[in-house]
């Protein structure tokens, strides 16, 4: 089974400036119409995606995110691998179960049940 990239999401601390940035430079049609005021991304073409707020105590990341059928048995994986988790499996409220890993150059990169 491929695992394709599903979504990206851009997090920083001021994610309402990084949300006009993008749609001003690029034409992104963003919405943030929900309480945590996440902007979910219509890039037109291509994959979809997130602009959200880092919470304080973070400085952001870009990640992108990989459709697997089991995040757990996959953050396991990648554990033995020398990965390491970053967020367990959770799901996201009205959407997927999603997860998050750091490679082992210290990448953060995500997961999303298929």
């Amino acid at each position: 089974m491929p695992h394709p990239v599903t979504h990206f999401e851009i997090v920083h601390k001021d994610a309402k400036q990084l949300q006009s940035f993008y749609s001003d430079i690029f034409g992104w049609k963003i919405d943030a119409n929900n309480p945590m005021e996440y902007g979910t991304v219509d890039t037109g073409e291509g994959i979809g995606g997130g602009i959200g707020q880092a919470p304080d105590s973070y400085a952001g990341h870009i990640t992108f995110y990989i459709q697997v059928e089991d995040p757990k048995a996959t953050l396991e994986q990648i554990e033995k691998a020398g990965g390491k988790t970053m967020m367990p499996p959770d799901d996201v409220p009205g959407g997927p179960t999603i997860a998050q890993f750091q490679d082992p150059s210290g990448n953060v990169v995500g997961l999303v049940k298929a």
